[in-house]
């Protein structure tokens, strides 16, 4: 595994859980407004050894409940599932996030009950993946299959859309809607900025925005929230 990182408590990436988050270097997008820019590449520097995690989760048994493992994009690293073995004999629950393009990896793990929980980023409408995803000639079909089977309830899973001002649009969230429609949780996040973005000038929207976009998703789905959004 190309561990990148690891936050030893969080109350945030794991909701419910307390819990590890683990980084994972690489990812095959080029989202423009990704604030983990320094994750994106194959040279991505590796802190941690395998070893050195599952120490320290040893150590927190009892303590931590879960493992939430993000990235750059946790599907692509070849020893994926045998990292989650290693954790799950540990007793730890374990919560995916993914940007949905592996999604014979992704249907795998959740098939073998390998993984409890999925945040799946749904980076706008499919209309306008590619360009906003930062890969002009993607083929999008992998994601629409993850959508399709994370929709089938095999695992408890939530999406979500990191909302940036500059790249959505009321007319995004009503594509959006219709396609994740019938999913029991939706989660709007404003697009933060940072010195870690990979490109810069984008900007946040206003909480009125938010809310805007918030009910036109509202009749899609079962519940749908801003997070980290005071209202």
């Amino acid at each position: 595994m190309y561990i990148c990182g690891y936050q030893k408590t969080t109350l945030l990436d794991y909701p419910e859980h307390v819990a590890a988050t683990i980084f994972t270097g690489g990812c095959n997008f080029r989202c423009p407004f990704c604030h983990n820019s320094d994750l994106l590449g194959s040279d991505a520097e590796v802190l941690f050894t395998d070893e050195e995690v599952l120490k320290f989760l040893t150590k927190r048994k009892g303590i931590l409940e879960g493992v939430a493992i993000t990235g750059g994009e946790p599907t692509l690293q070849p020893d994926l599932r045998d990292f989650i073995l290693r954790v799950r004999e540990l007793g730890y629950r374990i919560k995916l996030d993914t940007n949905g393009s592996r999604s014979d990896v992704l249907k795998s793990l959740c098939e073998e009950g390998l993984i409890d929980s999925v945040a799946m980023d749904i980076k706008t409408c499919k209309e306008r993946y590619p360009d906003v995803i930062g890969i002009p000639s993607a083929n999008i079909g992998s994601i629409m299959e993850s959508v399709e089977f994370l929709k089938q309830g095999t695992v408890p899973y939530e999406f979500r859309t990191t909302v940036v001002k500059e790249l959505h649009c009321a007319e995004d969230f009503v594509r959006i809607g219709e396609w994740i429609s019938g999913c029991p949780n939706y989660f709007l996040q404003n697009y933060v900025d940072s010195e870690n973005v990979l490109v810069s000038g984008f900007t946040s929207c206003s909480k009125e925005e938010l809310l805007s976009f918030r009910d036109i998703v509202k009749p899609y789905v079962g519940h749908v929230e801003l997070r980290g959004v005071d209202y």
